[in-house]
């Protein structure tokens, strides 16, 4: 995992925005930095025993109390994918 990688991840996640409006009162949230870290890391070790539409939408269910299913998540797991491959993961 690499500042690249987090940069990039934590960005697609920013234009994303899960949370939504709600996003301006969690006060630790360094712009999805510390989600994309936890994303990166999950999908590195586990791979392909894991459905990264999912991982993406665990990781953020647990981190904000969300809601979120996979198929909501496709889209943004599929360039979280993209970045990866081209930096190398």
């Amino acid at each position: 995992m690499n500042e690249e990688q987090i940069t990039a991840i934590a960005n697609v996640l920013a234009k994303w925005n899960p949370l939504g409006i709600a996003a301006q009162e969690v006060p630790d949230l360094d712009g999805y930095r510390i989600e994309a870290g936890d994303i990166i890391f999950g999908l590195k070790i586990r791979g392909r025993s894991l459905k990264a539409e999912q991982f993406v939408a665990d990781v953020l269910n647990q981190a904000f109390d969300l809601s979120l299913d996979a198929e909501s998540c496709a889209p943004r797991a599929k360039e979280i994918i993209a970045i990866l491959q081209k930096t190398g993961a």
